[in-house]
């Protein structure tokens, strides 16, 4: 296929019919609402499906463990961002990488919604691992496509399609969480998988008039003769793996917990892979290596936000579980409700958000700078869990109202951090690697939960006060850090803002 240029792209979609924005971040914005109703809603409900007890409808793992799983889980979906980017750089383009990941997840949810314990958990673990890196990284790739480099909107769109996702965040904790803790786990998850149905169906019917030419073209091809090399090369590690898994797993060499370390470890090594391939890459131009060198201390700012922020579904979902009273001014809650308040809050103030950095134009505070207010406020999301504890001990019920406070603060930051994150890797990013590099936004997550996956087990009613506290500590530092170096960085950037 000819290669188009960006102004080609840009002009095929329609520009205005979607509060101001490109018509196809409608199709992006509803594609991406229901592929996370199905994401959270299970993401709600599986902790407390692992540690509770067979006799009472859940698998009868250890809390630790569980923990763990739920961390290595996260890192692993969106560690498989590098397949999908791989995939829709050099194969079939982002369009159709997307449709592919949304048939995946729905699988996976259809075997999760079936009874057959421990079998069904790590298969539909599998399929909604592999289908999520094939469809999140290259929708947000598909917004920036329909943007020019220059246009103002850019920060705004992106803010709107976080609303979107987020939307989706919100409404399943409540559906698909009162479903599987009042009634049935696999009935929860059922629901999660018709959702991914919707949303499917939501974008094959509307990409094709809204979308144009976004994300129909191959930006790297693979050459004739190189596919065969790469296919004969994949079938081979693929083997090697399945032969690998066969042996270690019955023989009790490859456990639950040796795979926690093997991926923690990934989470480190594959990022920073990533950065020495495409700055050395041959295809990657001068100005573009000085914005991979930008571009690094912002990933590792994201990994110590994701660090915080993703420990909203691990920590604080078991904090709410155990830890919290679960009745407000006479009204009984549910634990997986407090999933909803990360999107909640993302939903309510997101347009404020984006309202901000459009009326503020080239005022606005820097990408850099944006990213330090992130991790400030994820700092104190932490810090003020350590009040409850200091004034009533850890061996009583927690009001609510501090884990509803704690999820604000790191969603202001998240507001600074995520939606921006997005926006300045769609611009920082090497032609080449376009999708790739998009990967690697969502690979700071991926490091942050493999970390995470160690991390988590440190956490005890009698480790609380600490445990909070120096996460939260070194947050806060860091952002302070990272505010003091952002000229430096800017400068990296060769005119990217």
């Amino acid at each position: 296929m000819k290669k188009l240029s960006k102004e080609q792209i840009v002009q095929s979609v329609p520009q205005r019919g979607f509060f101001g924005q490109p018509k196809g971040l409608f199709t992006l914005f509803f594609t991406e609402f229901w592929e996370r109703f199905s994401y959270y809603g299970m993401r709600a409900l599986l902790l407390f499906y692992m540690y509770t007890e067979i006799a009472d409808g859940g698998l009868g793992i250890d809390d630790g463990t569980a923990k763990s799983i739920m961390a290595i889980y996260g890192s692993l979906v969106y560690m498989s961002g590098i397949i999908g980017g791989w995939i829709a750089d050099r194969l079939l383009g982002t369009q159709r990488t997307v449709f592919y990941g949304g048939v995946l997840i729905m699988a996976g949810h259809i075997v999760l919604a079936l009874p057959a314990g421990t079998t069904a958990l790590f298969i539909s673990m599998f399929l909604i691992v592999i289908g999520t890196g094939l469809l999140k990284p290259n929708v947000s790739n598909i917004v920036g496509d329909m943007y020019s480099p220059q246009d103002v909107r850019r920060d705004s769109g992106f803010s709107i399609f976080y609303m979107g996702i987020n939307m989706g965040g919100l409404l399943a904790p409540l559906i698909v969480g009162t479903i599987g803790q009042e009634y049935n786990y696999h009935l929860g998850f059922g629901l999660a998988a018709i959702g991914m149905l919707v949303g499917l169906i939501v974008y094959m019917a509307t990409r094709k008039k809204y979308l144009g030419l976004a994300g129909t073209y191959v930006p790297n091809p693979l050459r004739a003769g190189e596919k065969k090399k790469v296919f004969t090369r994949i079938g081979l590690s693929a083997v090697v793996i399945v032969i690998l898994a066969a042996i270690t797993i019955p023989a009790g060499i490859l456990t639950i917990n040796r795979f926690t370390y093997l991926v923690s470890i990934l989470g480190i090594l594959i990022p920073t892979a990533y950065f020495i391939v495409m700055y050395r890459s041959p295809k990657t131009n001068a100005d573009e290596k000085s914005r991979i060198l930008a571009y690094i201390p912002l990933f590792i700012a994201a990994i110590m936000f994701w660090a915080i922020q993703e420990q909203g579904s691990i920590i604080l979902a078991e904090y709410a579980d155990k830890r919290t009273e679960l009745s407000l001014f006479g009204f009984e809650l549910q634990s997986s409700w407090f999933q909803s308040l990360n999107p909640l809050f993302i939903v309510v103030l997101a347009p404020i958000f984006a309202n901000i950095w459009v009326k503020m134009g080239e005022r606005q505070p820097t990408t850099t700078k944006k990213f330090s207010f992130g991790l400030l406020f994820a700092g104190l999301s932490f810090l003020v869990m350590i009040v409850p504890a200091a004034m009533n001990g850890t061996d009583t019920l927690v009001n609510p109202i501090w884990l509803v406070l704690s999820f604000l603060l790191v969603v202001i930051g998240e507001l600074c951090l995520s939606p921006v994150g997005l926006s300045a890797t769609t611009k920082l990013a090497p032609e080449a690697f376009s999708a790739q590099t998009m990967s690697l936004w969502f690979l700071s997550n991926a490091s942050a939960q493999a970390i995470n996956a160690q991390i988590v087990k440190l956490y005890k009613p009698e480790t609380e006060i600490v445990y909070f506290g120096v996460i939260g500590g070194v947050a806060i530092l860091l952002g302070l850090l990272l505010f003091m170096a952002s000229p430096r960085i800017q400068r990296f950037m060769k005119g990217v803002r």
